[in-house]
């Protein structure tokens, strides 16, 4: 018997399988065959360095606009990320940056682009 606890999104999961001998050899039988056959570890592919690229693209993204709205900004920091934890630290990161000039007026601050190109 093997019991799988944990969640899909926000639902919770919690699965119980039950296998007999005969699965359990099947499963056995099938990893070992899909298994390299050499004892060779494969070579971990070159690190990219996604922050990097993700900090460029930030900066670009603002670059080309010239100024936004923070709210614009940060939906589109969340878009270019992939989730909003990642884009708010982009939006932090913006707002710390000598190329970049914040501006408070209205509901939102204003986020301009003073870098050199």
């Amino acid at each position: 018997m093997m019991r799988i606890r944990g969640t899909i999104g926000e639902l919770p999961v919690d699965l119980t399988l039950e296998l007999d001998a005969s699965d359990w050899a099947r499963l056995g039988a099938h990893l070992q065959a899909v298994a390299p056959a050499t004892d060779e570890v494969p070579a971990a592919p070159a690190p990219v360095n996604q922050d990097a690229d993700l900090w460029q693209a930030a900066q670009d993204l603002l670059r080309e606009a010239g100024q936004l709205s923070g709210l614009e900004l940060s939906d589109r920091l969340e878009g270019l990320a992939g989730n909003a934890q990642a884009g708010k630290r982009l939006l932090v990161r913006l707002r710390h940056s000598a190329k970049v000039k914040v501006s408070s007026g209205g509901d939102t601050p204003q986020y301009s682009w003073i870098g050199s190109d």
